[in-house]
C-alpha cells in the first residue's frame, strides 16, 4: 500500500499547551491510527516551533536565556504524547534537531537559485502573536483578528519571497484536486484569497530584533529566517530533504498521501505560502490539508496569548484520556467553532461509552458467563427470534469499516464516531427486544438456550467489530474492551470498561 505521511502544525512554546493543541494532536493521531489499522505504512510527525519572536519575548519576561526557556517549555508539549495516547513516529524541535537547520538552508538555497528572493524595505502592522504582518483592511476594529491585540508598526529591510509568481500554479493545484483542502468551505476561502490577488511576503527578520534567536539567512548573517518559513519546512526537514535519501523519497516524494492537519488561523500559511515555497524549490506538494476550527470557552477562542485556556493535563487528570479523546472526536464538528464545557465532556462520555458501549459489553459478557461459561457460539446465519432478528446489526457491522473510511477521508470525526454509536444503539436495541435475561430465567428448553447463546455471541461479535473500529479514537479503552471480548471462542469475566464520570 502507498505510504501515508501525516503532520500536525508545530506550536509555539511561549506558554503552556491548551485544549486547542490537544484537539489537533488527537485528530491527526486518529487519522494515523486509522490508516495503520487498514494496513498502510504510516509516518506521523509532530514537534515544536522554537524560533518564534514570542518565545524570545516570553523568555525575556521570565528572565531566562531563550534556549533554556524553550527547552523547558517544549517539554510540556512533548509530554502530551503520553498523556493523550498519541502515536507519533517522529518529533522535531526546530531549535535543536540536527536535521532541521541543514534542511532549511537547503530549501532557502533552492528558492534563491530560482530567483525568488529580493531585498525590500517595508513598513507594516505586525502581530507578534501571529508572527505576521497584516494589511489594515484585515483588522477587526483596528486590532488583530486572531488575538484582539494592538499591532506594532514596524519598518524593516528584509528578504522577500516572490509569492506572486506562483499564484496561478497554486490555484491550479487546488482546482484540479492535486491539493485537497477540507472542508470545502476552507478550500473556497483559499480560492477567494487567490482571486483577490497575492503579495510577496517577507521571509526574514533583522537578527538584532530577534535577539539573535533563529536560523541566519545564508550569506546574510544580519538577518534570521522568518519563523513561518523556518517552521513550515519542518515537514520535510524531518525527512532529510537536504540529503534526499530513503526517508524523503519514501515518505514525501513517493507517498500516496501527504497530509497536514492545521487550525483555521494558519490556513494561508499552509495552503498558499508553503505551496509557493515548494513550487519554487521544485518539490512535490502536500496532497491534503485538513483544517479544523477553534475551541471556545465563554464564546472566546482558546489562546495562550490572551490567557483564555483549558489545560489538557488537568482534563486528563480529572476525566481520563478516553473521555478527552472522545469529546474531541465526538463533539467537534467538521465546520464551526466548538464551545467547551466539562459538563458536555462528561455527558458525551457517559452517554456513548459508559452507558452505551460499556453497558452493552458488560451485560452481554455477564450473561455469557452466567449461562454459558463465557463460551461463544458463532456462525454466519442471521439470528432470528419471535419478534426480532439480527439483520440490522449484522448489516451495520459489515458496513462499519467502509463507513468510517468515508468519514475520515474528509476528517469528519463526528461522522465517524456517529457510525460507531449507531452500531452500539442497534446492538442495545436488539438485546432490549430479545430480553435474553428473561428468556434464560424463565425458559430452560434447549432450543431457547441455543437461540439466546447465538444472539449473545452475535452481539459480542458486534462489540469486537466496534472495538476494532474504536481503536483510532480511544485506543486504550478499545484495547481493554478487545481483551474482555476475547479471541472469538471465549470472553473474559465481566469487568466494567468505561466507568461512569460524575
Amino acid at each position: 500500500m502507498n505510504p501515508y505521511y501525516i503532520t500536525t502544525a508545530i506550536p509555539y512554546v511561549n506558554a503552556a499547551p491548551h485544549l486547542g493543541h490537544a484537539l489537533e494532536f488527537v485528530q491527526a493521531d486518529v487519522l494515523a491510527r486509522h490508516q495503520r489499522l487498514r494496513g498502510r505504512p504510516v509516518r506521523f510527525l509532530s514537534g515544536t516551533d522554537d524560533h518564534a519572536l514570542k518565545n524570545v519575548l516570553a523568555a525575556r519576561n521570565a528572565g531566562t536565556p531563550v534556549a533554556a526557556f524553550v527547552d523547558r517549555a517544549a517539554d510540556r508539549f512533548q509530554a502530551l504524547q503520553g498523556l493523550l495516547d498519541l502515536s507519533c513516529d517522529d518529533y522535531i524541535r526546530t531549535s535543536s534537531d540536527p536535521r532541521h537547520r541543514p534542511g532549511v538552508e537547503y530549501l532557502w538555497q533552492r528558492c534563491a537559485d530560482a530567483g525568488d528572493f529580493y531585498q525590500h524595505t517595508y513598513t507594516g502592522l505586525y502581530c507578534v502573536g501571529c508572527e505576521q504582518f497584516y494589511e489594515p483592511d484585515a483588522l477587526i476594529g483596528g486590532v488583530c483578528p486572531e488575538h484582539g491585540t494592538e499591532l506594532e508598526r514596524v519598518t524593516e529591510t528584509n528578504w522577500f519571497f516572490r509569492l506572486t509568481r506562483y499564484r496561478d500554479q497554486i490555484k491550479h493545484a487546488i482546482t484540479t484536486g492535486a491539493l485537497t483542502i477540507n472542508p470545502p468551505q476552507k478550500r473556497n476561502e483559499v480560492l477567494a484569497l487567490l482571486d483577490r490577488g497575492l503579495q510577496d511576503f517577507s521571509v526574514s527578520r533583522p537578527a538584532a530584533r530577534a535577539g539573535g534567536w533563529g536560523i541566519p539567512v545564508p550569506h546574510d548573517p544580519s538577518q534570521v529566517i522568518y519563523v513561518w518559513w523556518d517552521a513550515l519546512t519542518n515537514y520535510i526537514t524531518a525527512l532529510g530533504v537536504d540529503q534526499p535519501g530513503e526517508d524523503f523519497q519514501y515518505w514525501w516524494a513517493g507517498a500516496g498521501e501527504r497530509v497536514h492537519v492545521i487550525g483555521k488561523g494558519i490556513t494561508r500559511f499552509h495552503a498558499v505560502y508553503w505551496i509557493g515555497l515548494l513550487l519554487s524549490a521544485g518539490l512535490p506538494l502536500p496532497t491534503t490539508i485538513h483544517v479544523h476550527d477553534y475551541v471556545n470557552v465563554g464564546g472566546a477562542k482558546l489562546s495562550k496569548s490572551t490567557g483564555n485556556v483549558v489545560d489538557p493535563v488537568g482534563l486528563v487528570d480529572a476525566y481520563g484520556t478516553d473521555a478527552v479523546r472522545w469529546w474531541i472526536t465526538r463533539e467537534v464538528p467538521l465546520l464551526g467553532d466548538t464551545e467547551f464545557t466539562a459538563a458536555r465532556l462528561i455527558q458525551a462520555y457517559n452517554t456513548d461509552l459508559a452507558n452505551g458501549l460499556g453497558n452493552l459489553a458488560n451485560r452481554t459478557v455477564t450473561l455469557l458467563h452466567k449461562y454459558y461459561g463465557g463460551r461463544l457460539h458463532l456462525d454466519d446465519l442471521p439470528v432470528i427470534g419471535p419478534t426480532w432478528d439480527s439483520a440490522d446489526l449484522d448489516g451495520a457491522c459489515a458496513a462499519l469499516p467502509s463507513s468510517i473510511d468515508a468519514a475520515l477521508s474528509t476528517a469528519d470525526f463526528r461522522s465517524g464516531t456517529a457510525h460507531l454509536v449507531a452500531a452500539v444503539n442497534l446492538a442495545n436495541q436488539l438485546l432490549n427486544a430479545a430480553e435474553p435475561w428473561k428468556v434464560l430465567r424463565n425458559h430452560q428448553h434447549l432450543i431457547h438456550q441455543h437461540l439466546i447463546h447465538r444472539l449473545l455471541s452475535r452481539v459480542a461479535q458486534a462489540c469486537r467489530t466496534i472495538a476494532t473500529e474504536l481503536t483510532p479514537f480511544c485506543p486504550a479503552g478499545a484495547a481493554r474492551l478487545s481483551t474482555q471480548l476475547g479471541d472469538g471462542e471465549r470472553v473474559a469475566p465481566p469487568n466494567p470498561i468505561f466507568a461512569r464520570l460524575t
